[in-house]
């Protein structure tokens, strides 16, 4: 049902009053839509997912047309786990550069290639929001793939301390955590910092950035939201998931340990939002 409601509301201008109607609506198909999958997922749940000594990990990257970074960092940044038993899914958001190349060329039969139709009308069609949106389209082709116990995410752009999933799958068992996450560490020309996400204002629970995060098969159905550019708080796409995930009452765990880095891309100086506002010109043609 969400995924052809999606469909529709692409259509719909965006104006104020039309962004807070499809706001409300997408609340309140989510707040009951995502306690009942982690109600059916508990139930379904086998013990085998705390107690397996090897769980297979789901790992996926989207990505589109950053086939060299992808070469260089995100992919052998995964390849180089301590933690071996996982398959890499890339979902390729429809790139025009060689990327499918560049991923079949790696010689591990772990790897898995997705490519994800490009329409073109794209939504949404600024560049602003489509930042927002981010690679929902991708993310949720690939989750769809997903044949894991456990599900971890990675951008093409970032790295990985090799000892990730090793520490965040112990964290996770130890715990009997649904969802755990850790610190990232963000490198950029103003220094290094430590980066955590927003607290839960409910009992100041910690969720880390999507880089970090680490979940159980059952919450892929907890899809990204494509339209959470028209909301008025909480505008991209993983903080969205983020408060969602709070709503759903799941049992989240939060390590205390750098297992991520973000860093410029080549030629830039910046990182997230702030290397968008830097050269919105850039952005604009990229996401045309």
């Amino acid at each position: 049902m969400i995924s052809r409601l999606d469909y529709l509301v692409r259509f719909l201008p965006d104006n104020y009053l039309i962004n807070k109607i499809i706001s409300t609506v997408y609340f309140v198909i989510y707040f009951f839509h995502d306690r009942i999958i982690v109600f059916l997922g508990r139930k379904k749940i086998k013990r085998e997912i705390y107690s397996d000594i090897a769980p297979l990990i789901s790992v996926y990257i989207p990505t589109y047309n950053r086939a060299e970074i992808l070469r260089t960092v995100a992919i052998p940044s995964v390849l180089k786990q301590t933690y071996k038993n996982f398959e890499l899914i890339v979902a390729d958001d429809g790139s025009t550069d060689n990327t499918e190349k560049v991923v079949r060329c790696f010689n591990d039969k772990r790897i898995k290639y997705i490519k994800v139709s490009r329409s073109k009308y794209r939504y949404p069609n600024k560049s602003i929001y489509h930042w927002f949106s981010g690679p929902v389209i991708a993310a949720n082709k690939a989750l769809d793939k997903c044949s894991g116990l456990w599900i971890a995410r990675i951008d093409d752009d970032d790295l990985w301390t090799s000892d990730h999933l090793e520490k965040l799958l112990k964290f996770a068992i130890d715990g009997k955590y649904e969802f755990v996450s850790s610190h990232l560490l963000m490198k950029s020309e103003d220094g290094e910092k430590k980066v955590t996400c927003s607290d839960d204002p409910r009992d100041n629970t910690k969720i880390g950035a999507t880089q970090t995060w680490l979940y159980k098969s059952y919450l892929r159905d907890l899809k990204y939201n494509i339209h959470s550019w028209r909301k008025s708080y909480f505008r991209v796409n993983d903080t969205d998931l983020q408060y969602r995930i709070y709503q759903a009452g799941i049992v989240v765990g939060y390590l205390n340990e750098v297992t991520a880095i973000i860093r410029p891309r080549p030629g830039e100086k910046h990182v997230g939002s702030k290397a968008y506002l830097s050269d919105t010109d850039k952005y604009e043609s990229f996401y045309k």
